[in-house]
């Protein structure tokens, strides 16, 4: 039935951006450059609902791992980003994921005008031309800017200017962020960057807090089991503050 559905042309109506750096990308079951294959029951594959926007920008039926050929020069394993859209399916019909997340990256390299920013938003454009409507940017990173005071300093007025530029060029100016507050990254700094995120403060911008997710040995990633739960949270936030009330989803 799956190699069926891969030839049909899709068109998700609610498309969610999934971006940031590793841990949005997907590092569940991913030891030594190798990603381990386990795809947790959270995970599976939905080939009537969740789709994604491949590299090429045509869509698929969505799997792990999301970010497969977006973060393509790293491993990639399980992100939140099945989790998620499983958890809301039953009150957001025909998803479309958009990965754009790329390991390593600082919030400087997602200025308006840079590659990976300007990479987003050709993404999320497409995803349009498609007939879909952005519903929401999930965003996960900051563990990269972890490493200075110079970069604590500028994180907030940087995130919020992005949030500002994205908002504009795609012409949605109340579009809904939910970000993640970092759950890993230097000790001298993190807390300093996740008061950052925690401390912006515009409209229809939330937060969900990763701490206390369980981390792989690195000490930097999340496990897969914290992934599926950080999915969760995510499609918890989604669903308390800007999905519509009633079901969406006609029966099947």
């Amino acid at each position: 039935m799956d190699s069926t559905l891969e030839n049909v042309a899709y068109s998700p109506k609610n498309v969610f951006i999934l971006s940031g750096q590793s841990n949005m990308a997907g590092r569940g079951g991913v030891e030594k450059h190798h990603w381990d294959g386990i795809v947790p029951n959270e995970c599976h594959p939905d080939a009537s609902r969740i789709f994604r926007l491949s590299a090429h920008l045509h869509y698929e039926v969505a799997r792990e791992p999301l970010h497969h050929d977006i973060d393509a020069k790293k491993t990639c394993g399980v992100g939140p980003g099945m989790s998620f859209a499983n958890a809301i399916k039953d009150r957001v019909e025909a998803i479309g994921l958009v990965p754009c997340a790329v390991g390593g990256t600082a919030i400087k390299e997602w200025a308006h005008g840079q590659h990976l920013y300007v990479n987003m938003v050709k993404r999320a454009r497409s995803a349009m031309s498609h007939g879909g409507e952005i519903k929401a940017m999930l965003w996960y990173q900051g563990e990269s800017d972890a490493l200075s005071q110079h970069c604590v300093d500028t994180y907030k007025a940087n995130m919020e200017k992005l949030i500002h530029d994205v908002r504009a060029d795609l012409h949605l100016p109340s579009l809904p962020i939910i970000q993640v507050a970092i759950a890993s990254g230097d000790e001298k700094y993190i807390e300093k960057i996740r008061e950052a995120q925690k401390a912006i403060d515009l409209p229809n911008v939330v937060c969900v807090d990763a701490m206390g997710l369980q981390l792989k040995e690195d000490n930097l990633h999340l496990t897969t089991e914290s992934q599926v739960k950080l999915g969760h949270m995510l499609a918890d936030a989604y669903l308390t503050h800007f999905a519509p009330q009633e079901p969406s989803v006609a029966s099947s």
